[in-house]
């Protein structure tokens, strides 16, 4: 069993910041890629930013150069910190984990996601 726990959504004003945080825990043998998506009312999930073991990132071309994506010295953690917001930056955003468990089975999980609202 493997859990993603997000924290640190909220509002923020156009222009503020927000620093997101997932971290994973349970029957984990070994994380391997880490990343956050969004999905605004209506709207289909998106990509955010990935980063993968090794440390490469990439973004989605309308957070690039406002978000940052990075993993803590534990491996088993990844942040979001989100700069410049915009209104179309609200929508609930969630935390993935490519991850390898004990029992060497290997699984993309979930957080429960949490919103994050920029209000204009």
């Amino acid at each position: 069993q493997v859990q993603l726990v997000e924290s640190g959504g909220g509002l923020v004003q156009a222009g503020g910041s927000l620093s997101l945080s997932c971290a994973a825990s349970g029957s984990i043998f070994s994380i391997n890629d880490m990343g956050w998506y969004r999905q605004a009312p209506g709207k289909q999930r998106e990509l955010v930013a990935h980063i993968r073991r090794g440390g490469n990132t990439n973004y989605a071309d309308s957070v690039k150069g406002r978000f940052t994506i990075s993993r803590g010295n534990a491996r088993n953690t990844v942040y979001l910190q989100m700069n410049s917001l915009k209104p179309e930056d609200t929508a609930v955003y969630y935390c993935t984990a490519d991850v390898t468990t004990s029992v060497l089975s290997t699984d993309i999980y979930w957080g429960q996601g949490t919103q994050v609202t920029v209000s204009s």
